[in-house]
């Protein structure tokens, strides 16, 4: 019997602002060759179009095609999943994916994962990934806080999820936003145990200005 084909890594885009994380992430998941399922919300595709240059088309065998050309992804190396597309392989605990990040998370989605809501394949991809004790990484863009977006990310840790707010440090001394989105995905890439030379390390020399 041939060995299962390993396991993608889902991510997915909501409604939150700091879309470029979702998508520089991306970009860098399909340049270090890991498959990738990516599941977009309604509000995702909005924002995308506000913040940034991305022109994506509307439906998801579409998008898969203009992503995959834009960023030289092999062919079946990326698959994009409508939000209410229950048949997804990741909508099942027989059929998870190895990870997952939801980035950036909207406090929406993250009420819906930490309630176990699962009202759409965002959230059910989630509660699959927590059910299945595989990494689910949330990283959630909103400030300020209040105390029920609080609890809620207590809730999603308690959990077993990784919450990584988007926020960036400055000791990389970034000189555009692109190094600020970098310093991020960074992190969500070292949780992952992707290799990456985004940024230097803390401890580390700076590069020679």
């Amino acid at each position: 019997m041939s060995e299962r084909k390993a396991a993608p890594i889902a991510l997915a885009l909501t409604g939150a602002s700091g879309a470029q994380y979702g998508l520089r992430l991306l970009q860098c998941l399909l340049a270090a060759q890991r498959n990738v399922s990516l599941v977009l919300s309604k509000p995702a595709q909005m924002v995308i179009g506000m913040e940034t240059a991305e022109k994506l088309p509307g439906r998801p065998a579409e998008i898969e095609r203009y992503l995959s050309e834009r960023h030289g992804a092999a062919a079946g190396q990326l698959r994009v999943f409508g939000p209410e597309e229950w048949t997804a392989p990741l909508a099942s605990g027989s059929n998870p994916p190895q990870a997952m990040v939801v980035c950036p998370c909207s406090m929406a989605t993250v009420a819906g994962i930490a309630h176990g809501s699962s009202r759409n394949l965002i959230e059910r991809a989630a509660d699959v990934v927590l059910k299945e004790r595989r990494k689910l990484i949330v990283v959630p863009r909103e400030t300020p806080l209040s105390i029920i977006h609080l609890e809620n990310l207590a809730r999603l840790a308690h959990a077993g999820a990784i919450v990584l707010p988007a926020n960036p440090g400055f000791y990389h001394r970034p000189q555009t936003v692109a190094g600020l989105v970098d310093f991020v995905v960074a992190r969500v890439l070292d949780h992952l145990g992707i290799e990456h030379a985004l940024m230097q390390r803390w401890g580390e020399e700076p590069p020679q200005e």
